[in-house]
């Protein structure tokens, strides 16, 4: 396993330049994802002003910018559209989710069941005819940003209830030795059965079973989410905050 972190501190540009590099565009050394995959942009560590121009053009006027964990700001004629404090946090090892933690206990344990799982809750994978399932789940769990090809960065798995999509869970940004795990989201009606739990311990065990790390970022403010992710084993990396603009109009 790659122990090297260096590359969570962009994970953007890591992921554009290199696993995800045929789902991007670039125009000199700005980047972002195509349309309807990703909205995040990449930029050098100190861009310049010839960097944003570049930004701007590939998102044309008015276009938004996702600028995820970057710290740069952009000019001053950039539309600030959000700021959202949040954390990374890191698989420690390369053991598997079930192996012993320190203190006693596994890294299995789960929140507490309020509802028995019905039988047809099996994780199952997801594919393209599985979309729009996948954005019908979205809209109604809002874990975030997710667009039509966002399912294109990597595996996506799901739980279905009575035949209907209720929870969900994949692969988003790629840096080199790690994968991040992303729109970890369950339905209104589902939430308390421990589905959240079970897809990110199977995405992780699928990310440690080819010898990569698995991460995750969340809001700073879903202190539930951040208590899953304690009790499954994930512990705090990083401090990140969040930011989106949108460029100028063409006027």
């Amino acid at each position: 396993m790659n122990s090297d972190t260096a590359a969570l501190a962009n994970p953007v540009t890591e992921s554009l330049l290199g696993a995800h590099a045929h789902l991007g565009r670039r125009l000199g050394q700005a980047a972002t994802y195509l349309p309807g995959v990703s909205t995040f942009c990449a930029l050098p560590a100190e861009p310049g002003a010839q960097d944003w121009a570049d930004l701007a053009k590939l998102l044309g006027p008015g276009g938004f910018a996702d600028m995820f964990s970057s710290p740069a700001l952009p000019p001053a004629d950039w539309e600030p559209v959000f700021v959202l404090e949040g954390r990374q946090m890191l698989w420690p090892d390369s053991g598997p989710l079930d192996a012993p933690r320190p203190g006693g206990g596994t890294a299995t344990t789960e929140p507490t069941v309020t509802e028995p799982a019905t039988t047809e809750s099996a994780v199952a994978e997801l594919g393209p005819d599985d979309v729009p399932e996948m954005l019908d789940l979205v809209e109604r769990a809002q874990p975030g940003p997710f667009g039509p090809r966002t399912r294109e960065l990597g595996t996506y798995l799901g739980i279905r209830e009575h035949g209907r999509l209720v929870a969900m869970a994949g692969e988003r940004l790629r840096p080199p030795g790690h994968t991040e795990i992303s729109a970890v989201c369950t339905a209104p009606e589902a939430r308390g059965r421990g589905h959240a739990a079970r897809l990110v311990r199977a995405l992780a065990d699928r990310i440690l079973a080819r010898g990569e790390r698995p991460f995750l970022h969340v809001a700073e403010a879903n202190t539930g989410a951040i208590a899953l992710y304690e009790r499954l084993g994930f512990a705090y990396h990083q401090k990140v905050t969040f930011r989106g603009f949108r460029t100028p109009d063409a006027d």
